[in-house]
């Protein structure tokens, strides 16, 4: 029993005549008369009354009827689902990110993702940018945002663009002596009781200072509560030039002189992951951030585990 033969069998019971409802499909009459009776052959049952009047369904033709309704609708759907599917319309995107990554770009590109892919199921974790990694490369993410590029076994098979740049910067409450100044000298925080994340104090941030004041540094978790114990006078918070956009009339922000650079805000994928799901999420990421999408081809282009992978990451 294919498709066809509920077709024919449902066009025959709408218009209770063979010729009209051979028309109806396209088909000549004496074919469609073969496979009805080939149809009954198999069921076992007739399924039609053939009188001079027109041709009727019999009570078994009613119950084959109301399922072959079923099934042609459950494969159009189907049909619908693989086809939404393969263009990663449904599905699952596990995204794992530092709370920086949320002042810019992450709100677009989330907001837009959301938009134009309802059906899939994001699930969104923030975590350290270590502990993205870890997760990223142990296959309980899909995508990791984090600064600086992952390490430890597998990375290799990672391709990792940077999706934004920041340098040092420090926030102050508005009666800190330092409130209103445009900048300030590292030497001067050296002597200041320090906010950091868990991110800067254990890799990038060491290396400005001697001697080292990070070890009584208050440790926060997100750029917000940096923000949040700066001004509630706790120490001077430093982190990426983008908290800037935190809206707080109770803090102020100093440029760091020297001016120090960052590392980069990293976004992380496993290159193997051909998931349609995955390339329209990096579609996404291209509208938003328009400097990643050449840099993303280039890395693809020249990753030896590219190879064969779904051509999929073009703006949609």
């Amino acid at each position: 029993m294919e498709a066809r033969h509920l077709r024919y069998a449902l066009a025959l019971a709408e218009h209770q005549h063979f010729g009209r409802a051979a028309k109806s499909l396209g088909i000549a009459q004496p074919p469609l008369s073969t496979q009805i009776a080939a149809l009954e052959r198999e069921i076992g049952e007739r399924l039609f009354d053939r009188t001079p009047h027109g041709v009727f369904p019999t009570a078994a033709g009613q119950a084959f009827l109301t399922r072959a309704r079923s099934a042609l609708a459950e494969m159009n759907l189907a049909r619908v689902d693989a086809g939404r599917a393969a263009r990663g319309e449904t599905g699952r995107l596990r995204l794992g990110f530092i709370g920086s990554a949320l002042l810019a770009p992450l709100p677009g590109v989330i907001g837009r993702f959301r938009r134009t892919h309802p059906k899939v199921r994001l699930t969104l974790q923030e975590l350290e940018s270590s502990a993205a990694s870890a997760a990223l490369l142990a296959g309980e993410l899909d995508v990791a945002v984090g600064r600086g590029a992952p390490r430890g076994a597998g990375a290799e098979d990672l391709v990792t663009v940077p999706i934004g740049a920041d340098h040092l910067v420090a926030v102050v409450s508005t009666v800190h002596p330092f409130a209103g100044r445009p900048s300030v000298e590292i030497e001067q925080l050296a002597r200041e009781p320090l906010v950091v994340s868990a991110d800067a104090a254990g890799s990038y941030l060491r290396s400005l200072f001697e001697p080292d004041p990070l070890d009584g540094a208050a440790i926060a978790r997100d750029i917000h509560t940096i923000a949040g114990l700066a001004a509630c006078c706790a120490g001077v918070g430093l982190g990426p030039d983008r908290m800037r956009l935190i809206a707080r009339n109770d803090i102020w922000f100093c440029d760091v002189e020297p001016r120090f650079r960052l590392p980069d805000l990293q976004m992380s994928f496993r290159v193997t992951d051909s998931s349609p799901v995955l390339a329209a999420f990096l579609s996404v990421v291209r509208q938003n951030c328009p400097d990643v999408g050449g840099r993303l081809d280039d890395l693809l282009a020249r990753h030896p585990a590219a190879t064969g992978r779904q051509p999929a990451l073009g703006v949609s």
